[in-house]
């Protein structure tokens, strides 16, 4: 609110004088005016006869309109007029209303009395009868005729056209019905400023309101209450003027610009991409965007409801009340738009929208990007003014090596439970500090889109665009990820275009039809969650989705995202059961909107985003999903242009034979090998994540056989013979120092077990240092990672000892410099154990021995350099003869 402004009107002690001067100058006009005014005459009398009042109101205005061309001093509408001398003098009512008319031929006589009153509300309802024009003066700062000398009449003036005749400036009953119910879907076509015969038309609706007053120049008129919070008045003016309003209310003035007054602040451009669903950067057409609009600051509105009969915004600077601030429909496009001067930063919002039924919904934008604290669901408006020190980063990202060609360890977080309670910019002082020591290339973020349910861990989505706000704002999650870059660690996050929840102020059936979600119920629905699916063959949702996945990559500087449930959007039986679905258009399952949406995805993130990589979560053997999109496949697809693709097949299998006891796993032995028939046909993640240590499923050291000592060693060799494996790295947190307790995001990791009082706490020091050992020596070992997609790059040396628990490989570079990985997963020693080499590396030295003492291991090691000899065994010319330590891998290296 602004304070109230000076009030400027009559002076009740001058009165007096200004009531002469305005009676002269208007016999004068009617004088030269005499001719004319005497042919109507007889409808002057007819109307006299009806009622005298009607007829003095209507000779009153025809003369007011004769003398307008020649007197610039009066105005006429159904207005009550303010004087206004210099902004000065007290705030007084003007009541004029004519007592008795009588028309004598061609003369006009007038009676009229004004009395200064107090203004009240009931003071201010007088409705107009029967469409007659009221009388009303305006004034200037300093009116002068034109044309006219007081003391001569002009000799012979030219005749005037005859003037048009005025027309009453009242909005008609159904416009203003369709407003009150919040269904007009043009409201800037009948409110706000109009050129109408006779001048220009004002109207204002503005409920509560005591009054509303025109400022345009140095003409203030107070617009007629036509009651239900409308205002009407017309000004004999050519153009449309530059203006203000002042809307009165009980205690206060509110000096405002005139929403309706403007043009519509989405360009064509805008609205084309969003008709084609092509608009990349949607977030900045749609949404609530902070602007200077034809020269004015406020806030621009936009939504896309094409089913709403009607749209208005609602939110803390109109006191939630949206009957004021109706939005109007942008042609076919469904996008409905408008621009509320005064309004900015940190106001909260929603859009009240009418459905094809007549009912009303109160709604959060879905292109919100900032949005209140969980459990409240208000939007609220928001501009960066981060500003990003990261540049260095960024080169380098988009100038590096391709993910799957480049070093890849990363280390899964759920922000809200890392540390329980702090904010972003203080996660920022530990987070990158914490990941830097242990080594991790990457973190991965499970879901940051603000969700209203902590327990779904940010899986269930209703902000999209919006980070949640239980951390902190916005630019403080752009700190965390800036503080993050600049330790050198790379950004990736969870991102759920797969569905969203059902909640009633979110996107399920937004405009009161299906919209975000299938038309087809059986599409809509999904089984597992309770969700809804997206329908990805709607141009504009797919846009919606392209769009956001975009957003974060370019806003927020993350570098890569990791799509989840891939596989629940690819098919259209996913969990369901036959004649629950519906075949697509070949006769198949394969849900073929969404494979064209993840291609575009994949396409448009890449293009646009030099650097980042997209990861998918697919469980099953879709043909394709890191291939290019424009390379088909034997299935008739192009790929789906992902970067990497979580391998959860080789997770399964190698936890299974990793909790059996180590007396069975002979029984097992293919479970750990198996993953390398495949390991080549798409670019893979190694994942150890947070579904796999939740939900009963135990930590990843309790998944292990065996009293403490023999979980911690098996443990710490599947870590190595993970890092050594074909694939990236991905490690949930907690799982770094052998957390006993399985995850919960009620409490987080058990830091407790790192503190030095207490008694384990070597043991969990342990792991971590060999988890920040592993991530060194795999940084500098280009054979770990250089060539993870290149089955050149591996070699058995032994892959069926399945009587000893042992698999020994090689990885080799670019340049054929290789790394023997050996694990010996029973709980026995075996010294000498021989193993055939390569002829041509003539000693090799251990790098990394997951049995070492600082580990809290056994202490069996290698510390002399191991030299092949010519004895061939496992199919090699060489072999070398090694000591395996129990439940342990070990890594040898060229000396």
């Amino acid at each position: 609110m602004t304070p109230r402004p000076t009030p400027s009107g009559s002076d009740p002690k001058k009165t007096a004088k200004k009531k002469a001067a305005e009676k002269a100058v208007t016999k004068k006009a009617s004088a030269q005016k005499a001719e004319p005014v005497a042919k109507k005459a007889p409808a002057k009398k007819a109307a006299a006869a009806k009622t005298a009042v009607g007829a003095a109101a209507a000779e009153t205005a025809r003369a007011v309109k004769a003398g307008a061309e020649k007197v610039g001093a009066e105005a006429t509408g159904a207005v009550k007029a303010v004087a206004k001398r210099g902004g000065a003098g007290k705030a007084v009512a003007k009541k004029a209303g004519a007592e008795k008319a009588v028309a004598k031929k061609a003369l006009v006589r007038e009676a009229a009395v004004d009395k200064p009153v107090v203004k009240k509300a009931a003071a201010k309802k007088a409705a107009a009868k029967k469409g007659a024009a009221k009388k009303v003066t305006t004034k200037t700062a300093a009116p002068k005729p034109t044309g006219v000398n007081p003391a001569v009449e002009p000799a012979a003036p030219a005749p005037a056209p005859p003037p048009e005749a005025p027309v009453s400036p009242a909005m008609d009953a159904a416009d203003r019905d369709r407003l009150r119910a919040g269904t007009h879907h043009n409201p800037h076509g009948v409110l706000g400023a109009h050129p109408v015969p006779g001048g220009v038309a004002f109207r204002v609706f503005r409920p509560y309101a005591l009054g509303v007053t025109v400022v345009a120049g140095d003409v203030r008129a107070e617009l007629q209450d036509d009651g239900d919070g409308f205002f009407s008045g017309l000004l004999p003016q050519r153009e449309i003027p530059t203006y203000r309003l002042l809307v009165a209310y009980e205690e206060t003035v509110q000096d405002t610009e005139d929403a309706y007054a403007f043009l519509p602040a989405l360009g064509d451009l805008d609205l084309h991409l969003i008709g084609e669903g092509r608009h990349e950067q949607l977030w900045t057409a749609l949404g609530a965007q902070p602007m200077t609009h034809q020269g004015v600051t406020g806030t621009r509105f936009t939504v896309w409801a094409p089913n709403a009969r009607g749209v208005r915004v609602a939110g803390t600077f109109n006191f939630w009340d949206p009957s004021a601030f109706a939005m109007r429909s942008l042609g076919s496009t469904g996008v409905w738009e408008l621009f509320v001067p005064g309004v900015g930063e940190g106001e909260l919002y929603k859009f009240e929208i009418t459905r094809p039924d007549g009912s009303k919904t109160l709604r959060a934008d879905p292109l919100a990007r900032r949005t209140e604290v969980p459990p409240k669901t208000s939007s609220i408006i928001h501009t960066s003014h981060y500003e990003w020190q990261d540049q260095e980063w960024l080169a380098n990202r988009a100038a590096g090596a391709p993910a799957h060609e480049a070093p890849f360890s990363v280390y899964e977080i759920h922000l809200p439970s890392w540390r329980p309670g702090l904010t972003y910019r203080q996660l920022a002082e530990q987070l990158p500090a914490y990941v830097k020591d242990l080594g991790f290339t990457h973190v991965e973020l499970m879901p940051v889109a603000e969700h209203p349910f902590g327990g779904s861990w940010g899986y269930q989505v209703t902000g999209f665009y919006a980070p949640t706000a239980r951390l902190g704002t916005p630019d403080d999650f752009k700190y965390l990820v800036d503080a993050l870059h600049q330790a050198g660690i790379g950004v990736l996050m969870d991102w759920v275009p797969a569905h969203f929840p059902r909640d009633d102020w979110a996107l399920a059936e937004f405009d009161g039809r299906t919209l975000y979600e299938h038309e087809d119920p059986l599409r809509a629905a999904h089984p597992d969650w309770g969700t809804l699916e997206f329908d990805y063959g709607r141009r504009e949702v797919r846009n919606f989705l392209v769009a956001n996945a975009v957003y974060w990559c370019e806003e927020f500087h993350i570098d890569g995202l990791r799509v989840d449930a891939v596989a629940s959007m690819l098919y259209l039986d996913y969990s369901r059961e036959p004649g629950q679905w519906i075949p697509n258009v070949h006769g198949g399952r394969e849900n073929l909107d969404a494979v064209d949406f993840l291609q575009e995805m994949n396409a448009t993130v890449y293009r646009r985003v030099p650097g980042v990589v997209t990861i998918a979560e697919e469980s099953t053997a879709w043909d394709g999903v890191t291939r290019a999109t424009h390379h088909m496949g034997p299935g008739g697809f192009g790929g789906l242009g992902f970067g990497l693709k979580w391998n959860m097949g080789w997770m399964h299998d190698s936890l299974d034979y990793m909790a059996h006891e180590p007396v069975h796993r002979k029984y097992h032995h293919h479970e750990m090998t198996f993953s390398m028939v495949y390991a080549y046909s798409e670019n893979y993640v190694l994942p150890i994540s947070h579904d796999e240590v939740v939900h009963g499923k135990g930590s990843l050291v309790s998944k292990m056989p065996g009293d403490w000592w023999q979980q911690r060693a098996n443990l710490r060799a599947y870590l190595a013979f993970m890092w050594a494996h074909p694939g990236k790295q991905l490690l949930f947190m907690g799982q770094e120092f052998a957390q006993g307790a399985e995850w919960s995001e009620a409490h987080g990791p058990d830091w407790w077990l790192l503190d030095p009082a207490y008694g384990a706490e070597a043991d969990h020091r342990g792991v971590r240092d060999l988890v920040r050992d592993l991530n060194v020596v795999y940084r500098h070992t280009p054979a770990l990672w250089q060539r993870d997609t290149d089955p050149s790059g591996f070699q058995w040396i032994v892959g069926d000892a399945a009587e000893d628990n042992v698999f020994a490989f090689l990885r080799y570079d670019a340049e054929g410099i290789p790394l023997l990985s050996v694990s010996n997963l029973a709980p026995v020693v075996r010294p000498g154990y021989r193993l055939g080499a390569p002829d041509d590396v003539p000693a090799w030295v251990e790098s990394l021995n997951t049995d070492a003492a600082g580990y809290g291991g056994g202490d069996v090691t290698n510390p002399e350099i191991v030299k092949p000899d010519p004895q061939s065994w496992h199919g090699r010319p060489a072999s070398l003869q090694v000591t395996l330590p129990p439940l342990a891998t070990v890594w040898l290296r060229p000396a």
